[in-house]
Order: structure tokens, then sequence, then C-alpha cells
């Protein structure tokens, strides 16, 4: 009985002493996490050293670009007798207008494909038409996308040959001559290769209530698309997109064409709605503005705050050649 006595007594005794240790070790932990938590509030109110230099403007973004590869239906092509030469018409602005030589990107295309190249660009046009509704009055208007289009499905040239004809330049009249001349039949692509100039010119960049206004970017995009689509089905589209470009405030400054909206958005509002109408009418993009000549390789490819030099022209050629020989792109 004794002994049954001291060992419950020792057993007690020995719990006792298990529960001691025990709060003695939950008060260790509690005191570590409250010096833990004093220490970092300590050290969160004198701060670390950082790496960010206020000074340091970060370039090279590694922003992807917004190429968009929609093949032709087979069933366009049905009925359409291909002669085996693969035969690109490009249409635009300076791009195609500014070097018609062995530099020009006419020439520099055709030399990456093998392809026969046609030149129908005028100087200083917009995919956006100057009005709504066609006015004498502005016969330049003739010279932009819609109304090209328009002359090209109609094969009605003689108000384009009229406002040519008025022109001193003789790319004016030459590439009039070229349009007319061409045998549609054997047209297996058009491309569309304008620069940055309906943002600086003010053409709005689109209008909600009337997709196919022709004053408006977007719409005169999608009344030129259609308008081909529907007169040369079997004649594939593509879209080069604006490059970067800087606009000229009233100071005489240069202002970035990625960020200054001249009241319609900046370049990449008018990027993404070209985009959004490519791919509505069903034809590829490719996106020259963050794929080929970008804010930060400008300089090298651009002769001023819009026109493209040799090496511009050249990397604008290449990216629509891989595309032509390949069936894909890949930005620079």
């Amino acid at each position: 009985m004794v002994n049954i006595m001291n060992k419950t007594h020792h057993n007690k005794h020995k719990k006792k002493k298990t529960l001691v240790n025990g709060h003695i070790i939950l008060l260790a932990a509690i005191l570590i996490l409250a010096a833990t938590a004093i220490i970092r509030l300590v050290v969160w109110n004198i701060g670390t050293k950082s790496d960010f230099d206020p000074d340091n403007i970060a370039e090279g973004y590694d922003v992807e670009a917004l190429d968009t590869i929609i093949p032709l239906s087979e069933s366009k092509l049905e009925g359409h007798v291909d002669d085996g030469v693969t035969t690109i018409l490009c249409l635009g602005n300076n791009p195609l207008t500014d070097e018609t030589g062995g530099n020009g990107f006419v020439s520099l295309l055709s030399s990456k494909t093998g392809a026969t190249v046609y030149n129908g660009g005028f100087p200083e046009s917009t995919i956006g038409a100057k009005y709504a509704v066609y006015s004498d009055s502005y016969p330049k208007d003739n010279f932009n996308l819609p109304y090209v289009a328009q002359s090209i499905c109609s094969k009605d040239f003689s108000r384009l040959e009229s406002a040519a004809a008025a022109e001193q330049d003789a790319i004016y009249r030459e590439s009039v001559e070229t349009l007319k001349n061409i045998d549609y039949d054997k047209v297996d692509m058009i491309a569309l290769i304008y620069d940055g100039r309906d943002y600086l010119e003010g053409i709005p960049s689109d209008n909600p209530n009337d997709p196919y206004e022709l004053s408006a970017y977007t719409g005169g995009l999608r009344t030129a698309i259609e308008n081909i689509q529907n007169t040369y089905p079997y004649i594939r589209i593509v879209v080069m997109s604006h490059t970067f470009a800087q606009s000229i405030d009233a100071d005489g400054n240069y202002q970035n064409g990625g960020s200054t909206d001249l009241g319609n958005g900046a370049l990449p509002h008018y990027l993404l709605k070209e985009i959004d109408v490519a791919i509505s009418c069903g034809v590829s993009i490719i996106d020259n503005f963050y794929g080929t000549i970008n804010e930060d390789n400008y300089h090298d490819y651009m002769s001023d705050y819009i026109h493209l030099n040799d090496a511009g022209r050249e990397a604008m050629a290449a990216r629509l050649a891989e595309f032509v020989n390949t069936g894909r792109t890949s930005a620079r």
C-alpha cells in the first residue's frame, strides 16, 4: 500500500514537472516571437539600403510583338488559277515612297522574297480619309486608303489620275500608272504599309457609332479591307502597323508618340484599334510598333521623328519577307 502511494506521489510530481517545463517552453517561444517582431519593426523604421536609383530610368522593357497571323481560307481560292509567281502589291505612304531605288522598301522586299512587288504608295497619305464624305474641294483625299481601294476595286482611276496630275512629285503619277496596269488576277497579296501619319494628322481613331466612317482610322481601314475582300477574295491582305514615331509641339520640341495623346489617343491606342480591325476582318497584322522599330531602338532606324532611314526600311522589309517566305513572324 505504501509503495502504491509512493508511486502515485512520484507520478504526480513527474506530471507537475512536465507541466512546468511545458509552460517554460511556451513562454520562451512567445518571447522569441515578440523579440523577432520588435527587431523587424525597428529595421522597418530605420530602413534598409535599396537598389532603386531614382535617376536611372529603366530601358529595354520586354514587350512582346502583337503580331496576329490569320491564314487565307481555302474557300477564297476556289476557281482562282495560281500562275506560280508570287505577286505582292504594296499600298501605303512614306515607307514606300521616300526611297524608290535599290534601298527602297519594294526593292528590298523583292530581293528577299523573289516576288514581283509593286509600289502603290502615295506620300503623306493616311488610312483614314480627310472627310467622311468625299469633297471635290479636297482632291488629295483620293490618295488616302479607302479611296485608293475604291479605285482598285472599281477600276475607275479617273479621280486618282486627276489628283495626281496636280502634284509636282512624279511618284503620285507613277503609283497611279502602276495601279492602273496591274493584272489583279495575278496578285497574291496586298500589304498595307502606313507610318504614324494618321496619329500626327489628328485622324480620329474610331467612331463608336459608325464602324465604317471613312474619316476615322478604323473606319477607313475596315472599309478598304472589306472592299478588297469582296472584289478580290483570293488576295491575301496583311497589315504592317506603324512604327514608333514622335510628334512636334508648338515650341518645336519632340514628344514621345508612345505616350503623347494629340487628342485621339497615343500611338499604342491606334495600334490596338488597328489590330482589332484586322482580326475582325480576318486578315494578318504585323506589329512594327513593338516588334520592329520601337522607343528603344528608333535612333538606329529613323531619319527624323517619323521617316525611316535605309536601316529602317531594311528592318521593315525583313519582317514582311519572313512572313511571305515562311508564313510566320518573329520580333527583331
